[in-house]
């Protein structure tokens, strides 16, 4: 918890004292906060399996994305504070809803609380593989700090090009720090591993993202992906992109993808052979759980 103090978890490495009020740019505090939580069903299928992924959907982002599904709770921060030993519950619930991994998004301003929590209900007997849910937008030195707490990384690689990463995200060193930050997680946790059940237990998942207008960027990354670290690593192309929030308003981000788009992707990644991964149908409609908001405030397990 003496993190918080001079906080520095994510690449922006704000400084601030949070135990003493002090906000810097995600806005979060010492008491953690939490939107929703609970069993989700559309997730990559060996995170989502037959019962869920226990998904905690943490309030306060890293990053402020134009077109943003989330963000009620990831910018404007709604959501409810939890204590420590009220997060602690939260935990133990999807545990004992019988989820198969606790399912972190957007973690990162809340580390120091996690950490607490798994490592109690460890020394209790309580266990459950960790996802790490990022936006890949990670610091180095944070990730090194959580070689043991994270089993799998979900993380995202959203673009190629700075230009794109500063008008969507507001970080034009996002393509750096998402790339040198999945090249850890990899080093760390390697190629997925997945039970008898299918169900995973270790290891990578890089998403990637079609944005409109920007398809070659993922075939960028695509590219990168198999020259840097090999085809071996699960990759989760999403076509799913609808505007929303700042997007709805921005040229060039205001529409769905395109079907020409979506083909491009879609034949690079048959081309580079990668060995495991998902692609997500055109036009698929993702369920309403994917971003929450189908889940009950303050209570997980129905």
């Amino acid at each position: 918890m003496k993190a918080l103090q001079s906080c520095e978890l994510c690449p922006r490495g704000c400084g601030v004292d949070r135990g003493a009020g002090e906000r810097g740019f995600c806005r979060a505090g010492v008491e953690t906060e939490v939107y929703r939580y609970g069993p989700h069903h559309g997730e990559e299928p060996p995170l989502s399996g037959t019962a869920g992924s226990g998904t905690v959907f943490f309030s306060r982002c890293t990053l402020h994305c134009l077109y943003c599904q989330n963000y009620p709770w990831s910018q404007q921060g709604d959501g409810t504070r939890y204590a420590l030993p009220a997060l602690t519950e939260v935990f133990r619930e999807l545990h004992a809803g019988g989820c198969h991994n606790w399912n972190l998004v957007s973690p990162t301003p809340w580390l120091p609380q996690v950490r607490h929590v798994v490592d109690k209900l460890a020394t209790a007997g309580i266990r459950l593989p960790v996802v790490y849910n990022t936006s890949g937008f990670e610091a180095v030195d944070t990730l090194a700090g959580v070689e043991d707490l994270a089993d799998i990384y979900l993380t995202d690689l959203r673009y190629a090009d700075p230009v794109s990463a500063h008008e969507g995200s507001g970080r034009s060193d996002y393509v750096d720090v998402a790339r040198a930050a999945l090249q850890v997680m990899w080093q760390q946790k390697g190629a997925l591993q997945l039970d008898a059940d299918g169900i995973a237990t270790r290891g990578t998942i890089c998403r990637l993202l079609i944005l409109p207008g920007r398809a070659g960027e993922v075939v960028d990354n695509l590219t990168w992906l198999a020259d840097t670290i090999g085809p071996g690593i699960a990759v989760s192309v999403m076509a799913q992109y609808t505007p929303a929030y700042r997007a709805l308003t921005r040229d060039g981000w205001d529409r769905p993808v395109s079907r020409e788009e979506y083909d491009r992707v879609a034949e690079a990644v048959a081309e580079l052979d990668f060995d495991c991964g998902w692609m997500q149908a055109y036009e698929g409609q993702a369920p309403n759980e994917l971003i929450g908001f189908s889940m009950e405030p303050g209570s997980g397990i129905s």
